[in-house]
């Protein structure tokens, strides 16, 4: 791969990825309920997400994922249904927490799974991966190499737009002392993870 197509590649991913979306919306929600240090498994697997999709584009499956479209479609509706289960648990969460106590840890297998179903099931990445990538680049003609390029660049901008998503959300977090400012970002939580799912169900 030449420096020019990974900057291009870097650029169009920073605008895609860094919008407002789905993924981004549970990733705030998520840090404002439960804080940021937990939440390591669920970026993980948002990033090794995107990454099965930059494979399977660079591989030229687009195919393959047309013959198992139920199965993606599966994988989304679980995504739909732990967004929303998430979203009634944080709803109902009793505000009666010290504001500098530690946040409530989860079981990274859950938040793995609920990164990866929010991933693999968002229609906006797989449209970027699928229809926009072979755009950008010439997907057929990159080598091991060349896919390893990739990978490296789409984890640095990863890694630099979701870091910062969780910094600013876990700054924000730390601004909530009151039960009754827990209560609300509770709720603005919830209602963020809930449109998560609906925007998700929706496309």
């Amino acid at each position: 791969m030449t420096l020019t197509s990974l900057f291009v590649f870097a650029c169009a991913l920073f605008v895609a990825a860094g919008s407002p979306g789905p993924s981004v919306a549970a990733l705030v929600a998520r840090v404002i309920s439960k804080g940021a240090r937990d939440v390591l498994p669920f970026l993980a697997a948002m990033w090794l997400g995107e990454a099965i999709w930059l494979t399977c584009a660079v591989a030229g499956l687009a195919a393959i994922a047309e013959t198992f479209h139920y199965a993606f479609v599966a994988i989304k509706w679980l995504g739909v249904c732990y967004l929303l289960y998430l979203a009634w648990k944080m709803w109902f969460a009793s505000p009666d927490t010290e504001g500098d106590a530690l946040p409530d840890t989860q079981s990274p297998l859950k938040l793995f799974f609920a990164g990866m179903t929010v991933t693999l099931g968002n229609p906006k990445i797989m449209m970027f991966y699928m229809a926009l990538l072979p755009s950008i680049i010439d997907v057929g003609a990159v080598t091991m190499v060349g896919w390893a390029e990739l990978v490296a660049t789409m984890l640095l901008v990863l890694i630099v737009i979701d870091i910062s998503w969780a910094l600013l959300a876990a700054k924000a977090r730390r601004f909530l002392r009151s039960r009754r400012a827990v209560r609300l970002a509770n709720r603005a939580s919830a209602g963020t993870m809930a449109g998560a799912a609906v925007a998700i169900a929706m496309r």
